[in-house]
């Protein structure tokens, strides 16, 4: 019996797209190595890390909108409003650091939260909603600034924090910043949150089948309300951290990086239909397009190669669902047919 029991373990832990996607991270950085001499340094590394520490977030945010059974588009331009109007109220209201925070984080929710009336009370599929958003959002932002960036960010701001910091043999600083701090923390609250709390459960429950939720007494219209602020907030968060990384803020620099998100995030097996995913799958799915990017960059590759792969991941990723959906499907109608009790 133990046997058999160790055999299923195994069995169902192979099945995880988890494993699959360690496998493939494996290869793909032992053949990196290989090629490029730089790729596992340390300091290119802790820099990934860094670079890539603001889509971390934002797909931390939309994990939970996925979880839920919803997909939001937007939350690149949300990120992109909020911290614009947090620079503008920094750098033009001169308020201090606290209330600017709050109000670049608060206005990333209220935007996340119009996403969660638009589908829920308004009834708009979700996709549709969230690119109507995006393109209105984005559009304001450029009509009111012009497109002009904002360069005289407060030095509270700006100012580089370092939690830890080291020199290698060969001189190059290897320094653990604020932004992947954040990302550690945030990630860590989502999987306690997601996995330990009424309400992660409740997510869960609302995107594996809503209608069964909604029997059994879950608040369906207080959960999206829930996941869209939720990525709202992260959204607003990820702008504030790529302004302090970058000491700038660009009314267009998060532009284009929603399928970059997306495709990691369903590339570490969060489902498009809900009710499926796990925070560990979706950084690792963030790590694999870090990996790639970084190193088709350090082979001199164009970067049109890496949207080509983008596009491939999300069509694959998309495909195995809309099948693994139609096979689930069918074998519940097999088991509720008659003579099958």
């Amino acid at each position: 019996m133990p046997d058999d029991r160790s055999a299923f373990s195994l069995k169902a832990l192979r099945r995880r797209p988890e494993m699959w996607l360690l496998a493939v991270i494996l290869v793909v950085g032992t053949v990196f190595a290989l090629a490029a001499r730089d790729f596992l340094s340390l300091p290119n590394i802790i820099d990934l890390l860094e670079t890539y520490s603001v889509q971390s977030i934002m797909a931390m945010g939309l994990f939970v909108v996925l979880v839920s059974g919803g997909i939001d588009i937007s939350f690149a331009a949300t990120a992109s409003v909020a911290q614009y109007c947090a620079a503008l109220i920094a750098t033009q209201l001169g308020l201090p650091a606290p209330l600017v925070i709050v109000a670049g984080l608060l206005i990333g929710t209220a935007l996340g939260c119009v996403n969660a009336a638009l589908i829920h009370k308004m009834r708009i599929t979700s996709i549709i909603a969230t690119i109507a958003m995006m393109s209105i959002s984005f559009s304001l932002l450029m009509y009111f600034s012009s497109g002009k960036s904002i360069y005289t960010l407060p030095d509270w701001w700006t100012d580089r924090i370092v939690f830890y910091q080291t020199e290698t043999a060969v001189g190059d600083l290897v320094r653990i910043t604020l932004p992947i701090v954040t990302m550690m923390v945030v990630a860590l609250f989502t999987w306690a949150w997601m996995t330990r709390s009424s309400i992660g459960r409740q997510l869960y429950a609302m995107g594996g089948n809503p209608e069964a939720a909604r029997r059994i007494g879950i608040g369906i219209g207080k959960l999206h309300f829930v996941a869209y602020g939720y990525l709202g907030f992260m959204a607003a968060l990820a702008g504030l951290v790529q302004a302090h990384r970058v000491g700038e803020s660009v009314p267009n620099a998060m532009y284009n990086t929603e399928l970059a998100v997306l495709s990691a995030a369903v590339l570490g097996g969060a489902s498009l239909t809900g009710g499926i995913g796990t925070v560990p799958g979706v950084l690792l799915g963030i790590v694999l397009l870090a990996m790639l990017q970084n190193g088709l960059n350090l082979l001199g590759v164009s970067s049109y190669f890496f949207q080509i792969v983008i596009g491939i991941t999300i069509l694959i990723s998309t495909s195995i669902t809309v099948l693994s959906s139609r096979r689930g499907r069918r074998h519940r109608i097999i088991a509720e047919a008659p003579g099958n009790g």
